[in-house]
C-alpha cells in the first residue's frame, strides 16, 4: 500500500490486493518448505484433527490439539480423507486442511517473509504502532476436497479492545473462481462484529455467543488474485470460500497481526501467547 487512492480504497471495502508483492523465488522457497514440513509429517500423529469452519463441527472438535497450537506447527486435515480404521485415503499431500499456528515462529523462510521490510511498511501505512503477529498459517485448499470457508469475520475469532486486527493474505498459486478464490461484501467492516468465538471455562474448547448472522450471498464479490500477491483484509470485513471442486490446489501462506499501542487482547480469544512464545514484534 503505498498511494493514497489504494489507502482510500481499502478504508471503503475493508480489502485490497497488491499484485506483485512477492518474488518468484520466495513462493518457490515457501512452497518447498512446506513440502518438506508436510514430507515430515507422520499422519498417524494427527489424524483425529480435521478442520472446520462450521460451528456445530467447531463446538465437538476444538480440543487440546487445537487449543494449544498457537505456539506450535499443527496440522489439520480436510473432512473426506481417512476410512472408518482413520487411515487417509490419499496422499497426504492432497489431505491437509491448513498447517499452523507458529510457521513465522520456527521455519526462517516464513519468518523472512512475515517480517519484511515490505510488509512492515504496509503495516505502517495502515497505522499500525507496535503490532505484533499473533499466528500463521499455511493453507492447501486441495483438489476436490479443500473445503468450504463459511463467511465469517476474523474478528470473530481473534479479538481486541478497540478492534485492530489485519489479515495478510499471501496466494503462492494463481486464485480464481474455479478453485476457490476468497469472496468479500465490501463495505462489510464498517458494521462492526456481534459475533465471537470464545474460550471456554475450562480452557479446552471453544463456543461462540452473540446473534447468528445471516448474509446475502448475492453481495459477495470473487476476487481472483495471482501467485504473489498480497490481499490484505480488515479483521471485521465478511469473507469466504467455497469447496474447491477444481483439480488445482489453492495454496495461500497467510498471518494475522494485532495492534498493542492502547489496545487490548481478549483473554477469552482461542489463541493466547504463552510464556515459553510471546507474541512476536512485527516490527524489527
Amino acid at each position: 500500500m503505498s498511494t493514497a487512492a489504494e489507502r482510500q480504497k481499502f478504508e471503503e471495502d475493508g480489502y485490497l490486493v497488491i499484485d506483485k508483492f512477492l518474488s518468484e523465488a520466495d513462493i518457490k522457497e515457501l512452497k518447498a518448505q512446506c513440502y518438506d514440513i508436510v514430507q515430515e509429517m507422520k499422519p498417524n500423529e494427527h489424524t483425529i484433527q480435521t478442520f472446520s469452519t462450521t460451528e456445530d463441527d467447531q463446538n465437538k472438535k476444538r480440543n487440546r490439539y487445537f487449543m494449544e497450537s498457537g505456539d506450535k506447527i499443527r496440522f489439520f486435515f480436510e473432512k473426506g480423507v481417512h476410512d472408518e480404521k482413520g487411515e487417509l485415503t490419499t496422499n497426504k499431500h492432497q489431505a491437509l486442511n491448513k498447517i499452523g499456528h507458529a510457521l513465522h515462529e520456527y521455519y526462517p523462510v516464513f519468518k523472512n517473509v512475515t517480517h519484511s521490510q515490505m510488509i512492515q511498511k504496509v503495516a505502517k501505512n495502515l497505522g499500525f504502532k507496535k503490532p505484533v503477529v499473533v499466528q500463521s498459517m499455511y493453507i492447501f485448499k486441495p483438489p476436490h476436497v479443500g473445503g468450504e470457508v463459511v463467511p465469517h469475520q476474523d474478528s470473530t475469532f481473534l479479538y481486541t479492545q478497540p478492534m485492530k486486527i489485519m489479515g495478510f493474505w499471501i496466494p503462492l498459486e494463481d486464485c480464481t473462481v474455479n478453485n476457490s478464490c476468497l469472496q468479500f461484501i465490501p463495505g462489510s467492516h464498517k458494521d462492526g462484529v456481534s459475533r465471537r468465538m470464545i474460550r471456554t471455562e475450562d480452557g479446552l474448547s471453544t463456543t461462540f455467543v452473540g446473534p447468528h448472522l445471516v448474509f446475502n450471498n448475492e453481495k459477495f464479490i470473487p476476487t481472483e488474485v495471482k501467485k504473489g500477491s498480497l490481499v490484505l483484509i480488515h479483521g471485521e470485513v465478511i469473507h469466504k470460500s467455497d469447496h474447491n471442486h477444481s483439480d488445482k490446489s489453492r495454496h495461500v501462506y497467510t498471518f494475522h497481526i494485532a495492534e498493542t499501542e492502547n489496545t487490548e487482547w481478549s483473554k477469552d480469544n482461542w489463541l493466547q501467547e504463552t510464556n515459553s512464545l510471546p507474541f512476536t514484534p512485527l516490527y524489527q
